[in-house]
């Protein structure tokens, strides 16, 4: 009976470390600009398979480049508004933000079926917990705003990333200016 339960033990010791090893694994998806190449060819299935969609992330040389160029490394939804930029550590509307606020609420108001998703993110600097609140703050001040100018409330909705969506990976305030922000999504 002893040893029956110290091999219980261990085999329970030993599924935990394997499942603390694997983790969840983070998605990491890269939006690439341009040719797809070898890089981002798929092989064909063999007979009786089913087809596979297979997308390999560009070099690490196209990846810095879009970086440079500010392409979006992260996988975000297109919007056909521009995104609403805030000053560091501020979640106040500034005057282009009202601007592009107000282009986006002529757009619900003369679709008042429309439902839009209010981003919030931050730049990379500080804590995660600080950044999900900031981008909250954020996409709550463009959703108040959006109000004020007669969008009902009940199309809007927010969500906060913080850090976790950058626009631009770079660790500069070029980068840094980028990622502050509220993006638009249309549902």
């Amino acid at each position: 009976m002893k040893g029956t339960f110290s091999w219980k033990w261990a085999v329970l010791a030993l599924s935990v470390a394997a499942l603390v090893a694997t983790g969840c694994a983070k998605k990491q998806t890269v939006k690439s600009e341009g040719t797809q190449g070898a890089a981002g060819a798929a092989s064909a299935p063999s007979v009786g398979e089913a087809p596979v969609k297979v997308t390999l992330p560009p070099p690490s040389d196209q990846l810095a480049s879009a970086a440079e160029a500010g392409v979006a490394v992260t996988e975000e939804k297109p919007s056909q508004f521009d995104d609403v930029r805030f000053d560091l550590d501020k979640s106040e509307l500034t005057e282009d933000g009202r601007r592009t606020s107000q282009a986006v609420a002529g757009y619900m108001k003369k679709n008042p079926k429309a439902k839009l998703l209010i981003e919030g993110h931050c730049d990379e600097r500080g804590t995660a917990e600080y950044n999900l609140a900031l981008g909250e703050r954020r996409a709550t001040a463009v959703m108040t705003y959006l109000v004020s100018l007669g969008v009902p409330k009940g199309a809007l909705s927010t969500v906060s990333f913080g850090k976790e969506k950058p626009l631009d990976p770079g660790h500069g305030e070029g980068a840094w200016a980028k990622n502050r922000r509220a993006h638009f999504v249309l549902q």
